[in-house]
């Protein structure tokens, strides 16, 4: 009987992602909330670790000077920012330093911003593949309901932070990338309304999705559809 609660609850979790982990807690769910958060942890520390080697590829030592070129999760976990995925389900983890004077290409930028969502995305590849592997080869592992949850999980939220980070508004990383596309002025006059409106705008669709817009649900739904993309098997 408790298995098959908790299968429901894991299927209405990858289905409708709107409970904090917080709830979780509250709720009881303790395997959902160890899931989630190390899929996260997990996920973040690689989307830094990519800014960072990438960063390091091109000329760029201050990654690891600073002792962020490393896979470990507790150099690059932020305090405020994890305590926010707690409370609201949404949150950051320490942005890598970069020093661009020391890139050794103009491409810079671009490199090192588009090398934390490639490592999502990379990440989804692997894992989505590596578990319908195990499902092909009937590998006991991977057949129970917590690997479906936690293999299917770890994908899309992967692809989460891939596409959210890829909106050029804010400090995300698709704010460093979208110049790179437009004519000089273009890139210029962005990136002038960007500095001074775009933290704002991200602001404002944070809020617009806790009073029911569906955002993040729209960038979630998007997610899986890309899943069935990248499916390779």
């Amino acid at each position: 009987m408790c298995h098959d609660r908790n299968s429901v609850k894991f299927a209405r979790l990858l289905q409708t992602p709107d409970d904090s982990m917080i709830q979780l807690i509250f709720q009881q769910e303790y395997l959902a909330f160890i899931l989630i958060a190390f899929a996260l942890i997990f996920s973040l520390t690689f989307h830094e670790f990519g800014h960072g080697k990438m960063a390091s590829l091109i000329g760029d030592d201050t990654a690891d000077r600073a002792g962020r070129l490393t896979l470990n999760p507790i150099p690059h976990i932020d305090p405020f920012g994890l305590l926010m995925v707690l409370l609201i389900g949404i949150g950051y983890a320490r942005p890598v330093p970069t020093d661009p004077r020391k890139f050794n290409t103009r491409w810079g930028v671009l490199l090192v911003a588009a090398s934390g969502p490639a490592m999502n995305l990379l990440l989804a590849i692997i894992v989505i593949n590596v578990y319908v592997i195990g499902l092909k080869l009937d590998i006991g592992l991977f057949q129970t309901e917590v690997a479906n949850f936690f293999f299917t999980y770890l994908a899309l939220i992967n692809m989460l932070l891939m596409l959210f980070n890829l909106l050029p508004i804010g400090p995300l990383d698709g704010s460093y990338i979208l110049p790179y596309a437009l004519p000089r002025d273009a890139a210029r006059r962005y990136q002038m309304l960007n500095a001074r409106y775009g933290s704002y705008f991200l602001l404002g669709l944070i809020a617009l999705n806790f009073l029911g817009v569906p955002v993040f649900e729209s960038i979630w739904k998007l997610g899986e559809f890309m899943l069935g993309i990248i499916l390779f098997v």
